[in-house]
């Protein structure tokens, strides 16, 4: 298959779309559109920035390197010129993760880039990966095993066909291995053996689960084991994969160098040369750990992954609803009484978009999502169940969702019920505090109305809102019929005038 074609299309798709991965040693953008029903790569970008050699240990970056980042992002920019929000993904991995949502550099990468930054996790980064590899192959072996090398991380994943299973995130990378064990830039038979059982030592937790008799074929990916494969090819010790024998024929090789800057293989980039080493350490690790003795390279990765994602988004096929779905499932949600929630909140919703600035997709999802899930915590008990909901949301393995949209709908479904605490609002980035806080006021209204919880009821009640203000307009003789709602509605009145809010409810004739 060749490499510019990943996924056949159902359904014709008009749109360019983009994908940026924000790695500790590079940053890619990949830019496809669909072409007589199949989607074509159209354009690749990547640029060594080595943001992770700018961490210090107290997670500060520094200047330099931020502004080398900066700079890569501006020019990502103006290739992505015209290319619609919903149709770009910008996600940031094992770097990214270690700085502040609410930093300098956040927001200066965010207005540089011109588009909205994810931060993923670990374990949603494996699954994306995993999604752009099996993606990209065309295998006979149905159990895979798939392992990333970034600049600051490794990804291990387990999958079956195109499904991924279980899969860890190891706090080592090429850039990350290279500055602990290599950072004056000479290389020992010494060093290196230290270097490998740094990594073995790393990956000894998890090394168990990913035994050679739980599958069929290893997979590597990212810019190290392709650049790994390619110096291999060149040396003529393999053709198209990397075998136990020639990764050792390598680190000799490597170590006859003595020094990175004298790493002069044919196939290896000069981008590349820093952080090689680090990056042969690392996959000889894990070929010692999990027993590899030979391993296919692919050409896709995380940012494959994302463009995939994106075509089932465009198709609606939203990862984030089925995981959802499963959460219902899994914590024995009245699914009934969730979906009245659900419409109402999202009938309110519609009426105020405009004038509370919440048009975005996301707002609505985030909104629908909070009314499915806010009962996840009776299942443990009763009591401050709002607590639970939160918790489970905020700490478990959500596929699909980034570290904030996990903290918002966390603190949504945190305070749709008692007092609002405007401490869990201080997790939330600033430029989304005023949202989250307006989708929590609209959840709240709609748990109320359904406060019997009885099943057909429709409530026909229109909302306005205009900055602070509030106001709900109720059908004639409908708050004398319903007294708990009214009671309670009235209680509202005083929990919003503390977060600054005005809601005056209004009888109509």
């Amino acid at each position: 298959m060749p490499e510019a074609r990943i996924a056949e299309i159902p359904q014709p798709l008009e749109k360019t779309i983009a994908a940026i991965d924000l790695g500790s040693n590079s940053f890619h953008m990949v830019i496809g559109k669909e072409e007589n029903g199949q989607f074509i790569i159209i354009d690749r970008l990547r640029e060594p920035v080595r943001l992770g050699e700018g961490i210090d240990r107290n997670k500060q970056l520094d200047p330099i390197v931020g502004q080398r980042a900066l700079d890569c992002l501006e020019r990502f920019k103006q290739r992505l010129s015209g290319i619609p929000k919903d149709c770009v993904r910008a996600v940031g991995t094992n770097t990214m993760r270690q700085i502040d949502d609410d930093s300098e550099f956040y927001h200066q990468a965010i207005n540089a880039l011109g588009y909205e930054i994810e931060v993923i996790s670990g374990s949603e980064e494996a699954r994306l990966v995993y999604l752009g590899v099996t993606h990209g192959l065309e295998s006979e072996f149905d159990n895979r095993l798939v392992v990333d090398i970034g600049g600051g991380s490794t990804e291990i994943i387990l999958g079956k066909n195109k499904r991924p299973g279980m899969r860890d995130s190891l706090s080592m990378g090429c850039v990350t291995m290279t500055m602990a064990m290599f950072d004056d830039g000479k290389i020992t038979a010494s060093k290196m053996e230290s270097a490998i059982l740094r990594g073995a030592l790393e990956i000894r937790g998890v090394r168990k689960k990913y035994k050679p008799q739980f599958w069929d074929i290893a997979i590597g990916s990212s810019g190290t084991i392709k650049a790994i494969a390619k110096v291999i090819e060149a040396q003529g010790w393999g053709v198209e994969t990397i075998t136990a024998d020639a990764l050792a024929k390598l680190r000799k090789a490597i170590i006859k160098k003595k020094e990175i800057d004298k790493l002069d293989f044919e196939g290896l980039s000069d981008s590349r040369k820093p952080v090689f080493v680090g990056g042969v350490a690392v996959l000889t690790a894990v070929f010692n750990a999990l027993d590899i003795q030979e391993m296919q390279v692919s050409t896709f990765a995380l940012r494959e992954g994302l463009l995939y994602e994106l075509l089932g988004s465009m198709h609606h096929e939203d990862i984030r609803d089925a995981t959802i779905e499963a959460f219902q499932q899994r914590f024995n949600v009245d699914s009934e009484y969730a979906g009245l929630v659900e419409k109402t909140a999202i009938r309110l919703l519609t009426q105020v978009e405009n004038t509370w600035d919440l048009e975005s997709s996301l707002s609505h999802q985030l909104l629908s999502w909070a009314a499915k899930t806010h009962e996840i915590g009776i299942s443990l008990t009763h009591s401050a169940y709002q607590k639970h909901s939160a918790y489970i949301l905020a700490n478990a393995e959500m596929p699909g969702f980034t570290r904030q949209q996990q903290e918002q709908l966390a603190t949504i479904v945190r305070n749709h019920r008692k007092k609002i605490e405007t401490s869990t609002l201080e997790s939330i980035t600033k430029s989304r505090q005023i949202t989250v806080t307006r989708l929590i006021i609209l959840l709240r209204i709609a748990i109320i109305l359904h406060r019997g919880r009885t099943p057909g009821t429709k409530p026909n009640i229109s909302i306005e809102a205009k900055e602070k203000k509030i106001k709900l307009h109720f059908p004639a003789g409908w708050l004398y019929r319903h007294p708990l709602n009214q009671a309670e509605l009235e209680q509202e009145i005083g929990t919003l005038k503390k977060l600054g809010y005005s809601l005056k409810l209004i009888n109509d004739d």
